[in-house]
C-alpha cells in the first residue's frame, strides 16, 4: 500500500490544487495531511482526491468549527495529534509537531510522520521510519515537495514541484 504525504498546505490553495493532481497521479491509496491545513477552503481542494484523506490538526489549524464542517461533509477523518494506528500491517504515528510523539519506550513504531518543521525529514532508526517531505506552501517553483511511503517496504520518495 502507497500512501501521500503532505503537511503545512496554510492554505495555499494553487499548491493545494496541484498537490491534488500529484497524488491523483501518484498510485497511492491513501492521503494523510500532518497539520496545518489553515481554512476550511483547502479541504475543499482536497475533496477532488481519488482518495480518502485523514490527517492530524496543527498549531494552526484555528478555525475548528468551519474545519470540522468541511471534514464532515467531504468525509475526511482528522483527529487530534498523536494518532496512533496500524495500517497495512504496519504501526504509525501521526502527529503535527515532532515534539508530539509519544516518549515513552514501550512506544515504537514502523512509521512516524509529521509536519511543523516545513523541512525534510528521512529519518531511520531501529527499523523505525521518521518521515516529513517538507515545504509545501512555499511560493517558490520546484522547492514544494510532497511525499509518498510504500508501506510493503516502507520506503519513501519526495515529489518536487
Amino acid at each position: 500500500m502507497r500512501i501521500g504525504v503532505v503537511s503545512d498546505t496554510h492554505n495555499n490553495l494553487k499548491n493545494c490544487r496541484r498537490i491534488v493532481e500529484i497524488f491523483n497521479e501518484a498510485d497511492v491509496e491513501l492521503v494523510v495531511h500532518t497539520g496545518d491545513v489553515t481554512q476550511a477552503k483547502t479541504l475543499d481542494v482536497f475533496a477532488g482526491l481519488a482518495m480518502p484523506l485523514m490527517g492530524v490538526f496543527g498549531n494552526n489549524d484555528q478555525e475548528r468549527e468551519a474545519l470540522g464542517s468541511a471534514i464532515t461533509q467531504h468525509q475526511f477523518e482528522f483527529r487530534e495529534p498523536p494518532w496512533i494506528f496500524n495500517l497495512a500491517g504496519r504501526s504509525i504515528c501521526l502527529v503535527h509537531d515532532p515534539l508530539e510523539f509519544p516518549t515513552s519506550g514501550a512506544h515504537h513504531f514502523d512509521l512516524r510522520l509529521h509536519g511543523h518543521t516545513h523541512l525534510y525529514c528521512e529519518d531511520r532508526v531501529a527499523g523505525q521510519l521518521t518521515f516529513n517531505p517538507g515545504e509545501c506552501a512555499g511560493m517558490m517553483l520546484g522547492l514544494n515537495a510532497v511525499g509518498v511511503v510504500d508501506l510493503s517496504t516502507l520506503t519513501s520518495e519526495v515529489m518536487k514541484f
